[in-house]
């Protein structure tokens, strides 16, 4: 019998976005990404690759104001994508935990497939920017993600120095517990509940 392939690709064009983002739970880390956002590209490629997933993540944005609305509708969209490719979540392991050191920065992040968003943010003081970008942009793209992938999310930081590093390492956690938590385990009938259903 043939697996069900968990994939999905959701679009959604605003008047002040247009974002595609087609996602594979099953991959081997190959990523395509493009969103007019360089450090975004910089960590949705790291998510890909870390979570061992197949992303390609499109966006054409109105950069030209700020990055704030390309960074918000790219937490929804990748947040929908990853909610429909999870499909009925028969067989997953739920949750999720990562550690993931980065120079000096540690992050955590553990995630519940609940159905019951909320985003749990525990980060030190970040500089205002990296480059160019907004780094209050970080709990922006998460709480969107959370929200839309109906996942419980919490990131905590206990020590970091450099801005990039506590995001990176942020990113990276992030992919690794959601990998852990979509895990299928074949001891798991039906879904991971007491309730009887995630959905």
């Amino acid at each position: 019998m043939t697996e069900k392939k968990r994939y999905a690709k959701v679009e959604r064009t605003t008047n002040e976005t247009q974002i595609s983002v087609a996602i594979d739970l099953d991959g081997e880390g190959k990523a395509d990404i493009k969103t007019g956002v360089g450090f975004m590209d910089h960590m949705l490629d790291l998510f890909i690759k870390h979570g061992l997933f197949d992303g390609t993540i499109q966006a054409n944005g109105d950069t030209y104001i700020d990055d704030h609305h390309t960074t918000e509708d790219l937490g929804i969209v990748l947040g929908q994508a990853i909610r429909e490719a999870l499909g009925d979540k028969k067989g997953i392991k739920r949750y999720g935990t990562a550690f993931v050191p980065m120079d000096d920065a540690l992050a955590q992040v553990v995630v519940d497939c609940s159905n019951r968003p909320h985003l749990e943010y525990r980060v030190p003081p970040l500089k205002e920017k990296v480059g160019s970008f907004d780094t209050e942009l970080v709990h922006e793209f998460l709480w969107k993600f959370a929200l839309e992938a109906r996942m419980n999310v919490h990131v905590i930081v206990p020590y970091g120095q450099n801005t990039h590093h506590i995001i990176e390492a942020i990113f990276k956690a992030l992919a690794r517990a959601i990998d852990a938590a979509v895990e299928i385990d074949p001891r798991v009938k039906g879904v991971p509940s007491t309730k009887g259903l995630l959905t």
